[in-house]
């Protein structure tokens, strides 16, 4: 299988590259492109070296190397890395102590020999679609530097479209893996709720709360969702479940049975995002149109369930400390922390009777195909734009088609696709394949099978994009 991450292990396993020798031409690459895009909060230098420098003698002394040996990753600013200050994206948290051990996942891309190259960054503690900072600056699109990353993960995706490293990791609580991976066009993994480890991630939503990698390859999507996963006993929603190896099974001939989400899903799109349906429709020979009655609703209760558990865990901190907050956040929290309980118990209960119309969904498809965002990815700065006849805000209007299915836990691998329409044509936008629970091999075997189709895949930022000068990048 081609994928940038598996020939990256696979030449430091052979000995054809050093992991110092990748690493050095990584790092070279975040210091050339990396002021373009504004994707690294941080670059954990001396870290890297010494995590190479390991692989490489592991290698030198004739011992097995790990399955992602040498590869380089980089994290969202919201997994701890120990001796670093967990940010969150927040100037609030910039005087917090440094975190005493690494984040799970963190730990186990370690264990797997990956090589940690820094942070990331992100919406202010991940309650926003677009990563326009207001205290690290705004992540800019490798396609084009005048345009959002999406968010909250902005700098995950942006790290790997822009070709700085083939690996990142993200959060997802209302699909900020999958708007930044369908704005950036990469690979992106929202697992099912509770199957990879969250502990020693900054939380946002408890009871919404997913973890996930980006990878420029179906191939790469999947060898590092397996490095990451097993039960955590630290996390409660973590289920104690074996891990289920999916890289293998790209190779299967197996059948998927597969439909499109419509109603809802098909409302609130534009022209690029119905065409990027349609082109995956036919790469998976879906033919079959279904509905999810309570899309909307779905939506609803994970507005209010957001809203309130966001609002609950910062309500001390905003009475003290309100003017260091985000302004794009911080009165959306504050009203959060005012939602009444009886309305959180009413949003749990329509998130449940939403799930049971999802699964009865899945008695008879695999895989459900639908847009991950309404539009490509707006200009920096832009505050609405125009669905299905009326004027929405943009920054939240970016999360119209990924909530619902966040609320449910389902999980989903979001493949970019290149409608080309317009003066949007240079941009991708990506659909979401939505699996059963615990279905992520489904969801990854039908983002292979597009990306084999020529129906999805990553495109390389065009030299013009990528020498803009900063300058122009910075008055944009």
């Amino acid at each position: 299988m081609n994928s940038a991450i598996l020939e990256i292990a696979r030449q430091v396993r052979s000995g054809e590259r050093s992991a110092a020798d990748v690493l050095q031409a990584t790092l070279a690459r975040v210091r050339e492109l990396d002021p373009q895009y504004n994707g690294f909060t941080a670059v954990v230098e001396a870290r890297a070296r010494t995590e190479a420098a390991a692989i490489d003698a592991r290698r030198a002394r004739g011992e097995p190397l790990p399955p992602l040996a040498g590869v380089p990753y980089a994290v969202k600013n919201l997994f701890d890395i120990a001796g670093e200050t967990t940010l969150a994206g927040g100037h609030v948290n910039a005087g917090n102590p440094p975190a005493s051990r690494d984040a799970t996942l963190v730990t186990r891309l370690r264990d797997a020999g990956a090589v940690l190259v820094g942070a990331l960054n992100m919406d202010e503690h991940a309650y926003g679609f677009t990563t326009e900072n207001t205290h690290y600056g705004a992540c800019r699109n490798p396609h084009d530097v005048t345009r959002i990353a999406g968010g909250s993960s902005g700098g995950s995706a942006a790290a790997v479209a822009g070709g700085l490293v083939p690996l990142t990791l993200g959060s997802d609580t209302n699909g900020s893996i999958r708007v930044p991976a369908s704005l950036c066009g990469v690979f992106g993994l929202k697992p099912t709720f509770g199957r990879l480890a969250r502990t020693g991630s900054y939380p946002f939503v408890g009871s919404l709360d997913h973890l996930g990698p980006f990878a420029a390859d179906a191939a790469g999507l999947a060898a590092a969702y397996d490095a990451l996963q097993g039960p955590d006993r630290d996390d409660n929603a973590c289920a104690q479940r074996a891990a289920e190896p999916t890289l293998a099974g790209l190779a299967s001939d197996r059948p998927l049975r597969v439909a499109v989400l419509g109603g809802y899903f098909a409302h609130w799109t534009g022209p690029e995002a119905r065409l990027a349906v349609d082109i995956a429709a036919r790469a998976l020979g879906a033919v079959d149109t279904v509905e999810l009655a309570g899309a909307e609703q779905a939506r609803a209760a994970a507005f209010i369930i957001t809203a309130a558990e966001g609002g609950a865990l910062h309500r001390h901190r905003l009475t003290t400390q309100y003017d260091d907050y985000e302004p794009h956040s911080r009165a959306r929290l504050v009203a959060g922390s005012l939602v009444p309980a009886a309305w959180v118990q009413q949003a749990q209960r329509i998130r449940q009777r939403v799930y049971r119309e999802a699964l009865a969904l899945f008695d008879h498809y695999d895989v459900l195909i639908a847009p991950a965002t309404p539009v490509p990815a707006t200009v920096i700065g832009t505050d609405s734009l125009t669905l299905a006849g009326r004027t929405l805000p943009a920054r939240a209007s970016m999360g119209l088609l990924t909530q619902p299915i966040s609320c449910l836990g389902l999980p989903v691998c979001a493949a970019p696709t290149w409608p080309g329409v317009g003066r949007d044509a240079h941009l991708p936008l990506g659909v979401q394949l939505i699996g059963a629970p615990w279905r992520e091999a489904d969801c990854l075997l039908a983002a292979h099978r597009l990306e084999q189709a020529d129906a999805a895949g990553v495109r390389t930022v065009t030299a013009a994009v990528a020498a803009t000068p900063a300058a122009s990048v910075a008055a944009a």
